[in-house]
């Protein structure tokens, strides 16, 4: 299995700067691919941010031009660097790993925090 810790949320007064980690247990050279999902209160799990094994990405609208994933494949590191952040980004941010072994098996990460309020 793949064990993934996220690390680096916490509070930012909006248009700050926040940079989350994912360290994953395994080579991430071995998943498909990793992404970036969160989750505000009553709301449900949506997509953020994608990064396959080959590098290629895919953010959502609400995040394009301000956020940006990416990888260090020598740390098994997975980041997502945050800019220009709004209220609205305030959610639980979950690091996700998709791995096909035949069967493609998905991984999440505890999340950590992000708030944004001034």
């Amino acid at each position: 299995q793949v064990q993934l810790v996220e690390s680096g949320g916490g509070l930012v007064q909006p248009g700050g700067s926040l940079r989350l980690s994912c360290v994953a247990s395994r080579s991430i050279g071995s998943i498909t691919a990793m992404g970036w999902h969160r989750q505000a209160p009553g709301k449900q799990r949506e997509l953020v941010a994608t990064i396959t094994s080959g590098g290629s990405t895919n953010y959502a609208d609400s995040v394009k031009g301000r956020f940006t994933i990416s990888r260090d494949n020598a740390k098994n590191t997975l980041y997502l660097q945050m800019n220009s952040l709004k209220p609205e980004d305030t959610a639980v941010y979950y690091c996700k790993a998709d791995r096909r072994i035949g069967a493609t098996y998905t991984y999440w990460g505890q999340g950590t925090q992000v708030t944004v309020s001034s």
